[in-house]
């Protein structure tokens, strides 16, 4: 393999602010510790948590690059002390904690995956962030079994794409909310079984008329607000309401005799700040629960549009717009 360079360009947050704030930069080249492998970055994902970094928002963990950019997908060039599981040159899709929008990244051995045939490294690179978070707070979390209804909010989004697909292909009814009618036509492409437009329609009710009276088994939200007391509203009984985010406020007035009626559970989850060993966990569950289905073309990231990795902020400027339905990957 021809030498690695001593530098590499990469995206920086010149201070808190808007999307022209991501600025490319020179810096050195990370070198993996033992345990890591250092990828050649093909393809980045982009992310809301991304967004709210950007904004001075969402700080990255203690010992996290401040470099925006949860998940990657490229060719390892180095390998750390100890690592077993890959080899040079090896094509891996990763889950990383920082450092995602550069021309090369460090990634956790246990956090990587095989890209699996017949996906490119634009599509590779829009599975770990997205699918661990579904994978996890759906299924591990939520416990979303075939014949139970999911209720997932932003179902044009990258987490929803994700979602409505996951939740079909094991055998799941799938009611999703989203914002104009364009966005609701795509959630029902993707197999969606109701889309409602949040902005013309009451979703409890349309859940409610759609589940026969029952309401929704487990319930997907990263609104929060508001939502949270309506979505005590719209669970069935014994219902699972998991939070992932915040697009609204973290703060809500509920009344909570609901939740000891209805027996509901309300959990939640981040993934950023988790253990290695717990990433690396959730990354086996993917690799043996939803890898498969990616392979057989059952279940594929939805790209919405792709940006050279130094219009990050062009990239950033569109998720803002919210127009976007799938994910945004920013290419190397």
């Amino acid at each position: 393999m021809p030498a690695l360079p001593a530098q590499m360009t990469v995206i920086a947050i010149r201070a808190p602010g808007g999307p022209d704030m991501l600025v490319p930069e020179q810096r050195p080249l990370p070198q993996p510790a033992e345990g890591e492998v250092l990828v050649k970055v093909a393809a980045a994902g982009v992310n809301r948590p991304d967004v709210m970094q950007r904004q001075g928002l969402y700080p990255p963990p203690k010992g996290a690059p401040e470099i925006p950019g949860l998940e990657i997908a490229g060719e390892v060039e180095a390998l750390g002390a100890g690592v077993k599981r890959w080899k040079l040159g090896d094509k891996i899709m990763a889950l990383v904690v920082g450092g995602g929008y550069a021309e090369y990244c460090l990634a956790h051995e246990g956090h990587c995956l095989a890209v699996p045939p017949g996906l490119n490294l634009v599509e590779a690179a829009a599975i770990p962030e997205t699918f661990f978070t579904v994978w996890h707070n759906t299924f591990e979390r939520g416990r979303l079994k075939a014949g139970e209804t999911l209720l997932v909010h932003g179902g044009s989004s990258g987490i929803g794409t994700a979602a409505i697909q996951l939740a079909k292909a094991f055998g799941a009814r799938v009611i999703t909310t989203a914002g104009s009618a364009e966005k609701c036509d795509a959630c029902r492409k993707l197999g969606a079984d109701l889309a409602v437009n949040y902005k013309a329609e009451d979703f409890v009710a349309a859940t409610k008329t759609g589940t026969g009276g029952r309401g929704a088994d487990v319930v997907l939200d990263m609104v929060g607000g508001d939502y949270i007391e309506r979505n005590y509203e719209a669970a069935a009984v014994d219902g699972r309401i998991v939070q992932i985010a915040f697009q609204g406020s973290p703060k809500s007035t509920v009344d909570f005799r609901r939740l000891m009626l209805k027996r509901l559970t309300h959990t939640g989850s981040t993934l950023r700040a988790r253990s290695v060993p717990d990433k690396a966990a959730i990354a086996r569950g993917v690799q043996e629960q939803v890898l498969p289905l990616i392979a057989a073309g059952k279940v594929r990231p939805v790209i919405d549009s792709t940006f050279p990795l130094a219009q990050a902020s062009a990239a950033h400027a569109r998720m803002e717009s919210s127009t976007h339905i799938g994910k945004i990957v920013l290419v190397v």
